[in-house]
């Protein structure tokens, strides 16, 4: 796709500069062959990565003006997928995929909208990229699975007819036209939220560098400035930039995962998988048997029944219709509730607050929100590229609005290290937990394809020495803060709110990511 070679194209010329050899990295595929975290080329054993200087970066000119595939040619023609509400169609169903459902708007115990008597002075959103293909491994084991069954199966049961015509096409790692749409909607979505704020300065962006999440941030752009443009019946505005950071071993990104040895390869990096094949040899037993009885010859293991199970949101969110693969049909509603539980558990133990090196991936991350919010300088010696974020042209303090794209491991380990889930108790690995008995935490209605975090600052009342006060958003929903004695609007007060976050301050668990 053009708009990819655009962006891409002189990070690749810059890299050639530099000791570091740029190569797009996978960040969703969470484990390997042997169910450790896949980190070939990811890490780095010194404790201090090598920062990345100005020529390892491309801060980019982006036009807002650009040439968009998206189904129908309209980015909110498909009533499943509106900048409202998002993928609503089949909810039962698609808003039960885990990580791989596409996104919707998850319901608020507390109302979202901006309270009466309240301006808004600073949003973020930390988003992951929009639906895509699987990544290569998965999309040739599953291309492979599919060969499998035609050359073993000797007959097909009632309403698994389809699959002896059923051909695999699915590519590897792009995003669907569903996912270029979702960002676009999520552009628009954001512009009318902060449209006082969108008028008087637009957003800076910073993208981790591969190319789904490039593509992402520019769809966004492209749905924002359509957004911007209807309001205002005007021409189209000036310029703005876009910061890629390549996703390479030994490079400091706070949006990619890969420095923490301990996590990456060490003794934590199975947690995930681990819990998981303990709840799948819970959930899988009699869906192997069905599958077996209508697929005769075929035998299938516990993860063979999930990997058969991922078929059917992939070729959902592929379809140039967005219509439901006839593989949903084939799992109940409570197997469904199973399934986003087992990935619920992939997240909670892989990367987020059930592994112990979980919430510090995000360390980095959380430590340049605080200096936005306060418009200090970054304190951090984690993740943070100092080089970047030493400079005014690549990280700017004073901005209103902030739009940075990542991926949903990274999202999970910042959601860790934010402490928003802080209350949520160990979740089991032996029965199934809603996400009202979680606090709110699932994959699905925390990183979604298109997930968006938005952190919101805001001033209520007349006086003018009122103390901003900040909340906090996953997918639409107020998360209430932790630690910080938040009002019955989920919020706190800027001070208490950067007082809670002790555990990012003091850099986490970094220290035991090189033992």
């Amino acid at each position: 796709m053009e708009l990819t070679n655009m962006i891409i194209a002189p990070i690749n010329a810059l890299m050639a500069t530099t000791s570091h050899k740029y190569s797009p990295l996978g960040n969703d595929e969470p484990t390997s062959a042997s169910g450790g975290r896949d980190t070939t080329g990811q890490h780095h054993r010194n404790r201090r990565a090598l920062k990345f200087t100005m020529a390892a970066a491309a801060l980019l000119t982006l036009g807002y003006v650009t040439t968009l595939f998206l189904r129908g040619a309209h980015a909110t023609t498909n009533p499943c997928d509106t900048p409202e509400d998002g993928f609503q169609c089949n909810a039962a169903t698609t808003h039960s995929w885990g990580q791989y459902s596409p996104f919707f708007s998850v319901p608020s115990e507390l109302d979202a909208s901006v309270p009466a008597g309240c301006h808004l002075t600073f949003a973020q959103i930390l988003s992951r990229h929009g639906a895509r293909d699987p990544t290569a491994s998965k999309t040739a084991s599953y291309n492979a699975s599919i060969v499998k069954i035609h050359n073993t199966v000797t007959a097909y049961g009632a309403g698994y007819e389809f699959i002896k015509d059923y051909q695999y096409t699915l590519g590897a790692d792009q995003l669907t036209a569903l996912g270029q749409e979702q960002m676009v909607n999520s552009g628009i979505k954001f512009y009318n939220r902060y449209k006082a704020l969108a008028s008087k300065s637009l957003p800076f962006v910073r993208a981790s560098g591969q190319d789904r999440v490039v593509q992402s941030a520019q769809n966004f752009t492209q749905g924002l400035n359509q957004a911007l443009l209807a309001d205002r019946k005007c021409r189209a505005p000036a310029n703005t930039t876009m910061l890629v950071i390549p996703e390479a071993a030994g490079v400091n990104n706070t949006m990619n995962h890969n420095l923490c040895t301990a996590f990456e390869s060490g003794k934590y990096s199975t947690v995930g998988s681990t819990a998981q094949a303990a709840f799948a040899a819970v959930f899988t037993t009699p869906i192997a048997a069905r599958l077996a009885t209508n697929l005769p010859g075929m035998t299938f293991s516990a993860s063979a029944v999930v990997s058969f199970m991922d078929l059917c949101p992939f070729n959902t969110v592929a379809s140039p219709t967005g219509a439901l693969s006839p593989f949903c049909g084939l799992f109940t509603p409570a197997e469904w509730a199973d399934y986003d539980y087992y990935q619920t558990l992939g997240k909670w133990y892989g990367y987020g607050p059930g592994n112990p090196l979980g919430p510090t991936q995000g360390v980095g991350y959380v430590n340049e929100l605080i200096a936005r919010l306060t418009r200090t300088p970054v304190n951090d010696s984690t993740s943070t590229n100092s080089t970047l974020d030493g400079s005014a042209a690549t990280f700017p303090l004073e901005r209103a609005l902030y739009a940075d794209f990542s991926h949903d491991n990274d999202m999970t380990g910042v959601l860790g290290a934010l402490g928003v889930y802080a209350a949520t108790k160990p979740l089991s690995t032996a029965a199934r937990q809603s996400p009202a008995e979680t606090g709110g935490y699932a994959a699905s209605w925390t990183v979604p394809f298109g997930a968006r975090i938005y952190v919101e600052k805001m001033v209520c009342g007349g006086g003018g020495s009122a103390e901003e006060m900040v909340r906090v958003l996953v997918n639409d929903r107020v998360v209430p803060l932790v630690g910080c004695n938040a009002d019955a609007l989920g919020r706190c007060a800027l001070g208490k709110f950067v007082d809670s976050l002790a555990f990012a301050r003091a850099g986490g668990l970094w220290s035991q990511c090189f033992v």
